[in-house]
């Protein structure tokens, strides 16, 4: 099958997506929207340009971030008569590259490719002193990563903390980060290998100081695409620079509105630049929006005033749908109660429960759905690691089933894991990896001691091995590929679903805060955007009552149009009026409080939130009765802290 003509190629596509694919020449920017056909329209830009004569397919290298992105890349062209287009990451093009010309250019062999950086960084992390041994390595490799990708070597790390990178906060005391970096970086020689971020620092090297490998890389391609392009690092950026040698031949497609990895040396500055670095640029937008509702996006569009960068206003192009809902919920459970409800419903009414997605702003949220939807009967998916595979859990079920009889009792057990591991109730986290660890951490002591209360009359021979029992049974709901899908906001960045829930959107969630950890606002901003754009026909956006913070300042930018989203009856209304924290009874509560949670080995929060503490002084109930009426004190908490808590008010 030969090239298909112009014609042919250009005739499906709209008018804005056939003005970017009729620029055959660089360069060009092409600033696309959520759910705008993107790939649509850098595929039969690609293929017009070789269809047209302007270039040989062969001479072009389109980048991506994926390999899957690549592979269907390549599948599209092929579907449009295209064969030879070079289509890679950075890392498989750089790899490509260094595989061909290193050892010819110089005399050196190729160093292996490290598969993970854990390994290398595991007994560095043991040596650090408590409680930064017990960190996540992800974290640690992460702040690697970080720095490689934006060109700083171990030797000017603190230089660059002290200096123009002085507003980042790394996971653990910058010396101690300091001495990681130094010490993989040590290991990382002697074993003669190369990390990813290496082999793109390497070819740079290899382009800068072998002008005949230089030229046999320029001479191969001659245009050059490079899609997300609001996600590439300054590492990666060097390594374009190096094989554009000067020349214009670029096209760059993006969306600075879905930036969301500054964390992994991301920026946006590059595409945001990109006219002031050619001022003959051809900037085209994509507006129109083949995904969602006009309902759906008329909510995203709400963000758009605050989201900076280049305006985008996306159109729909599907008929009208539900409008989104805004509510909030008692509590943390009814939360959960309430998406669980609406999944069974939108199942009963035809969408698949494989269209449905929670998402949620660290992996330590996806625990109480988990068990929901197990409760349920409702298969489910955890795209980023189910709550047994965590680190911190998977850790302690492997000391419980090594101590699954040796005498002590299940919470007795149980403590004693989580503490060997490094739990810290009183610790506040600085990295959302660790958050969740300890969060995890957490959970799996109060799990213990509802088990032991449910079994208190007749208690298992083996109560540990029954409690690792009953947990698998708890988390056995999930299927791979199959069910509702769990996911973070950055793990959903590029899919799309039927039905989308938005639960949990607090002050501190998102914007999340943890300890020293404060996310930008500006990029949390985009995640919440991020998430909404998801959503094809159904949104649900929700938030606890009962959370010691407020709901999400983003809320108010949404919620504050006239056009906004619907607010079912009992309308949410404003936070409730709880008193100034303060005064005789509210810290009699709170020192009880402090003193229960050692007693139990949780964080003061698992017993009661402030915000519960406050009603409870202010209404200061009698009886039980009076008590299981406060927002935030349920059954289970009510059974367990009630006599404990009527005896604190009665002393007042």
């Amino acid at each position: 099958m030969g090239p298909a003509v112009p014609d042919d190629i250009l005739s499906a596509l709209n008018p804005a997506q056939r003005e970017a694919a009729s620029a055959l020449r660089g360069p060009v920017a092409i600033l696309a929207g959520a759910g705008t056909g993107k790939t649509t329209t850098i595929t039969h830009r690609i293929a017009h340009q070789v269809a047209a004569g302007a270039f040989r397919a062969p001479e072009i290298l389109a980048v991506t971030f994926t390999e899957k992105a690549a592979g269907e890349l390549k599948a599209r062209l092929r579907a449009l008569g295209v064969e030879g287009v070079e289509a890679r990451t950075f890392h498989s093009a750089a790899l490509s590259q260094l595989s061909r010309l290193w050892e010819t250019n110089t005399g050196e062999p190729l160093p292996e490719v490290l598969d993970a950086k854990a390994p290398l960084i595991a007994s560095l992390a043991n040596a650090l002193p408590p409680p930064h041994r017990f960190l996540p390595r992800r974290d640690l490799a992460g702040e690697i990563e970080w720095a490689k990708n934006r060109m700083i070597p171990a030797e000017r790390y603190l230089d660059a903390l002290s200096g123009p990178e002085a507003g980042h906060e790394p996971p653990i005391p910058a010396e101690l980060m300091d001495r990681v970096y130094r010490g993989y970086e040590r290991r990382k020689r002697a074993m003669g290998r190369l990390d990813f971020e290496d082999m793109l620092g390497l070819a740079v090297r290899l382009l800068d100081e072998h002008p005949p490998a230089a030229e046999v890389v320029r001479s191969r391609f001659a245009a050059f695409t490079v899609d997300e392009y609001q996600d590439v690092n300054p590492l990666q950026q060097a390594l374009l620079d190096r094989w554009l040698d000067g020349r214009d031949e670029l096209c760059v497609v993006g969306d600075d509105y879905q930036t969301i990895y500054a964390f992994t040396g991301a920026s946006p500055r590059y595409l945001l630049a990109f006219t002031e670095r050619y001022p003959h640029a051809r900037v085209v937008r994509l507006e129109e929006n083949y995904r969602s509702t006009p309902e759906v996006l008329a909510t995203a569009n709400r963000l758009v005033p605050r989201l900076g960068g280049f305006e985008k206003r996306l159109r729909a192009t599907r008929p009208s749908g539900p409008r989104p809902t805004a509510r909030p919920a008692p509590d943390e459970g009814a939360e959960v109660a309430a998406v669980v409800s609406e999944v069974r419903r939108l199942a009963s009414d035809g969408v698949p429960l494989e269209e449905m997605a929670v998402l949620y702003r660290i992996n330590a949220r996806s625990e109480a759905f988990e068990e929901a939807f197990a409760d349920a009967g409702i298969p489910y998916q955890v795209r980023d690691g189910a709550f047994l595979r965590r680190p911190g859990p998977r850790a302690v079920l492997h000391r419980l089933r090594r101590a699954s009889s040796d005498g002590r009792g299940l919470t007795d057990s149980v403590d004693r894991a989580t503490a060997a591991v490094g739990f810290d109730p009183e610790t506040e986290p600085d990295s959302a990896e660790e958050a969740t660890r300890q969060a995890d951490l957490a959970r799996l002591r109060a799990l213990a001691r509802e088990f032991e209360e449910a079994h208190a009359a007749e208690p298992p021979d083996e109560p540990v091995a029954a409690f690792v029992a009953e947990l698998a049974r708890r988390f056995s709901t999930e299927e791979a590929g199959r069910g509702v899908n769990l996911l973070t906001y950055h793990r959903a960045k590029g899919l799309e679903f039927d039905a989308v829930f938005l639960p949990r959107l607090l002050d501190g969630e998102l914007p999340f805060r943890s300890g020293r950890s404060v996310a930008p606002v500006d990029e949390e901003r985009r995640l919440l955007y991020v998430g909404i754009t998801r959503a094809r026909r159904h949104l649900a956006l929700s938030w606890p009552r009962d959370a010691r913070a407020g709901r999400s300042p983003f809320l108010d930018e949404l919620l504050g149009a006239e056009a906004a989203p619907q607010r079912p009856s009992p309308a949410p209304g404003p936070r409730v009026a709880l008193p100034a924290a303060g005064g005789p009874l509210f810290d009699r509560l709170k020192a009880w409080r402090l003193e229960r949670s050692r007693a139990d080995g949780v964080p003061a929060y698992v017993v009661f939130h402030d915000s519960t503490l406050a009603e409870i002084a202010e209404r200061r109930p009698r009886s039980r009765s009076d008590l299981g009426g406060i927002s935030g004190v349920g059954p289970t908490k009510l059974e367990r802290y009630a006599d404990e808590v009527l005896a604190v008010v009665a002393t007042g």
